[in-house]
C-alpha cells in the first residue's frame, strides 16, 4: 500500500512492504495519484535543491535503518500438495478372462506380475515407450533397449553379454528373456509377444481395479489404474510468474513438525489451466490462470505418509550475494519516476539518493538498491509504524 508520511514538514510517498503472501510482489510499480504526485514533486524539488539543505531532524521525530550488505533472497512462497508424481491407466493387452487382478493399495515392481489373463501373467519392465509390437531377434529401437536394461536389471542378462544402453535385440536378448519367461511360468519363447509386459517408468501403486475375476476382457478395456511411488508437491503458481521459475530452482518445504525439508523443482507446466468460477454459495473461487509447479524433496522419506497433506512450500527464485539492502519501508516514489531513499548525513542533514531497485527478499523485508555514493552503514528513513 502507499503511505505519506511527513519529512521535515513535507509530505513523502513511502512504499510500504505489505503482509506476507504471493499478491506482495516486487512485480509492480505503484501507482500514485495526482494530488500525490504533485506533493511528491514539491518534495523531491526541495530535497535535492542546490545550496537548500534540509535541517537536522528533531530527536524521535524520524525512524530510521541501516543500510545493509550481504545476500539476499527472492522466493515465491505457496501452498502445495503432497501427491503422486506420475499416473498410469493400464489396459487389458488382449482378449481374455481375468484370473489374478491386484488390489488397491498393492505395490507391483519390475519383473513382476501385474494381474492374469486366461492364466498367464502381464508383467511390469521399465521404461518410457510403451509395447507396442512383439519383439524378437534382429529387431532394434527404444523398445528393445528398454528390454535390454530390464533384463540385466533382473540378472536374467549380464552386462557383458547385454551392454549398457543396446538397441539391438541379440541371441543374449533372447537368452535373458527365456530365462524370465521360464521364472514366470511364461511359454519360453525367447521373444516377447505384444501384451505379455507392460512397459512404465518404475514401480507402481495400485490405485484402482476396474474389472473382477471371472470377467471376459476386450482388448484395450481399461484394467488397472496406478501411480508412480514417489511423492512430490505439486504447487499452483499465478500465469505471470510462470518465467519466474525453472527446472532445479531451490526449494524449501515446511513439513508438520515444523522442519524444513530441501528439495527442488522437477517441472514447471507450460500450460496455464483456469479454475471453474461455478459455485454452488456466494462465495466465488478465483478465475485467475496458474501453472502447475512440482517440486521432488531431496530426501523422499520426508514425505512417507503425507499423500494429500497441504505444505508451505517457497521456491528460491533468484539469489545474490554482497548486495546493498534497505528496507522496503525506506523506498521513496519520486515524481519523475523511479525510487529514491532518505540518507541522514554525519552532519544530520538529510540527503534524497536516487537508486535502482534490484530483487525483493520477502522473508527479511528488505530490497536490493544501487545508487551513486550509497555505503552500507549509512542511516536512511524509513516510514513509521
Amino acid at each position: 500500500m502507499s503511505l505519506l508520511r511527513l519529512v521535515h514538514n513535507r509530505p513523502v510517498l513511502a512504499v510500504s512492504a505489505g503482509g506476507p503472501g504471493p499478491d506482495r510482489r516486487r512485480r509492480g510499480v505503484i501507482a500514485v495519484g495526482a494530488a500525490c504526485v504533485i506533493a511528491i514533486a514539491a518534495v523531491a524539488a526541495f530535497l535535492t535543491s542546490r545550496g537548500t539543505p534540509a535541517p537536522p531532524a528533531a530527536a524521535g521525530q524520524v525512524a530510521t535503518q541501516r543500510v545493509s550488505q550481504g545476500t539476499l533472497t527472492s522466493q515465491e512462497q505457496e501452498n502445495g500438495t503432497v501427491e503422486y508424481a506420475h499416473s498410469y491407466t493400464v489396459t487389458a493387452p488382449s482378449a481374455g478372462v481375468y484370473t489374478a487382478l491386484p488390489q488397491a493399495g498393492q505395490v507391483v515392481k519390475q519383473g513382476q506380475s501385474l494381474f492374469r489373463m486366461s492364466g498367464q501373467p502381464v508383467v511390469l519392465l521399465y521404461g518410457d515407450t510403451p509395447a507396442y509390437r512383439t519383439l524378437f531377434a534382429g529387431m532394434s529401437g527404444a523398445d528393445v533397449a528398454e528390454l535390454n536394461a530390464d533384463l540385466v536389471a533382473l540378472g536374467d542378462a549380464s552386462r557383458a553379454s547385454v551392454p549398457a544402453g543396446s538397441y539391438t535385440f541379440t541371441a543374449a536378448t533372447a537368452a535373458g528373456l527365456s530365462r524370465l519367461q521360464g521364472a514366470l511360468g511364461l511359454p519360453v519363447t525367447g521373444d516377447l509377444p505384444l501384451g505379455q509386459a507392460v512397459f512404465l517408468p518404475g514401480a507402481v501403486d495400485v490405485s484402482s481395479v476396474t474389472p473382477g475375476i471371472g470377467e471376459t476382457a476386450a482388448t484395450g478395456a481399461m484394467v488397472l489404474g496406478v501411480t508412480s511411488t514417489t511423492l512430490q508437491v505439486a504447487v499452483q503458481i499465478d500465469a505471470s510468474q510462470q518465467s519466474l521459475v525453472h527446472v532445479g530452482d531451490v526449494a524449501s518445504i515446511t513439513l508438520p513438525d515444523g522442519s524444513i525439508a530441501p528439495g527442488k523443482v522437477t517441472r514447471v507446466a507450460q500450460v496455464a489451466t483456469t479454475p471453474s468460477s461455478s459455485s454452488t454459495s456466494g462465495w466465488q473461487p478465483s478465475t485467475s490462470s496458474s501453472v502447475e509447479v512440482d517440486i521432488a524433496p531431496d530426501k523422499p522419506a520426508v514425505f512417507q505418509g503425507l499423500d494429500n497433506a497441504v505444505l508451505d512450500v517457497a521456491i528460491t527464485t533468484a539469489s545474490v550475494q554482497r548486495a546493498l539492502a534497505v528496507p522496503v519501508t525506506a523506498l521513496l516514489a519520486q515524481a519523475s519516476g523511479g525510487y529514491g531513499v532518505e540518507v541522514v548525513q554525519p552532519d544530520g542533514t538529510h540527503k534524497l539518493v536516487p537508486v535502482q531497485l534490484g530483487i525483493f527478499d520477502d522473508g527479511a523485508g528488505l530490497v536490493q538498491v544501487t545508487g551513486a555514493g550509497l555505503k552500507a552503514g549509512e542511516e536512511v528513513v524509513v516510514a513509521g509504524t
